[in-house]
């Protein structure tokens, strides 16, 4: 039996997973929950055992009895696991055997949300199990509305959307997610920054460094969030090309207020750096998106990992010229 109510747990662990903290074992055990008390003829709302999704789904429940049916997709939400096929027929059907929801429920009927349908074959489960399946809303939030139409959908329920609020919230996962790129590149411009005319400099690794570190920072900020942030006011069709455009964008321009020389080779690298990570940071939010398809993705990817290498490449080259 659960609360649709969240406790003070709950709240943190949200927010842990949404900063990418512990993402990978953060689940429920699989099986059937009474939410509230219900009985025979209330409804069978199938979800993931991904905690966050079981979570969300019970909260939008409130105010009424459901039983919740949550198939083992190894802690990955409903619409990546549908992809990867742990949610999917013969994960439901074994489910439906297991916890011999007939003996629960008089209607047999079970709920899938929208995006489980990929994975989800309605002809098999009933022939299987005898349970027909109805799909429901994209959304958790939109569940309540659509048990009181009858289990019927409108076009807002149907509809799959990716809008400010959501690409804000899916944003710090990728700023987490790239930490461990950003140490190894602040390490290489410590490095790199040291190379002066007359040999190595300690002093001027420091120097050099500290500032094409804030170059750097810039870049990743503007690739790992402002990217996906503002994604479709971007130009360019390509995750990519989006973030190649808002990395030297934002480079300009705060060059242009620090009076930095953007024509002298030093300016050029960092231009071109700054391009490269912002585009390779961005292009990775394609994985978070509903935007994109694999076919897509691979096909950007072969066009622009290798204009990303030659922009770094290029731009260590200028960098290291002007300390000549």
């Amino acid at each position: 039996t659960v609360s649709a109510n969240w406790s003070r747990g709950d709240t943190l662990g949200a927010l842990k997973v949404r900063m990418s903290v512990g993402r990978g074992t953060y689940r429920v055990a699989p099986g059937l929950y009474k939410l509230g008390k219900p009985g025979k003829e209330d409804e069978v709302i199938v979800t993931s055992n991904y905690k966050l999704t079981f979570d969300i789904v019970r909260r939008s429940l409130s105010g009424i009895n459901a039983w919740v049916l949550v198939l083992q997709t190894h802690g990955v939400n409903v619409w990546c696991a549908a992809g990867k096929g742990t949610f999917g027929s013969e994960e439901l059907i074994r489910q439906i055997k297991e916890v011999q929801l007939q003996s629960y429920v008089s209607h047999g009927r079970v709920i899938v949300p929208q995006l489980g349908a990929p994975g989800v074959s309605g002809f098999k489960v009933k022939e299987a199990t005898g349970f027909s399946v109805k799909f429901g809303p994209v959304r958790a939030e939109d569940i309540k509305a659509y048990l009181a139409a009858g289990r019927k959908k409108d076009d807002a329920m149907r509809a799959v959307t990716f809008d400010f609020k959501d690409r804000l919230i899916l944003a710090p996962v990728e700023l987490v997610n790239s930490l461990k790129y950003l140490l190894y590149a602040i390490i290489a411009v410590f490095l790199v920054s040291g190379i002066h005319a007359s040999g190595y400099s300690v002093s001027q690794m420091w120097y050099a460094g500290l500032l094409g570190n804030a170059y750097l920072l810039l870049a990743y900020f503007s690739g790992a969030f402002l990217g996906p942030v503002l994604l479709p006011w971007l130009p360019f069709k390509y995750f990519g090309g989006k973030g190649l455009v808002l990395g030297f964008a934002l480079f300009l321009l705060v060059a242009f207020f620090s009076n930095l020389e953007i024509l002298s080779f030093n300016g050029i690298g960092w231009l071109f750096i700054s391009g490269a990570v912002s585009s390779f940071l961005t292009m990775n939010f394609t994985g978070a998106s509903t935007y994109t398809s694999l076919s897509g993705v691979m096909k950007e990817m072969r066009f622009f990992v290798p204009l990303q290498l030659t922009l770094v490449v290029l731009g260590l080259v200028f960098i290291v010229l002007s300390k000549f």
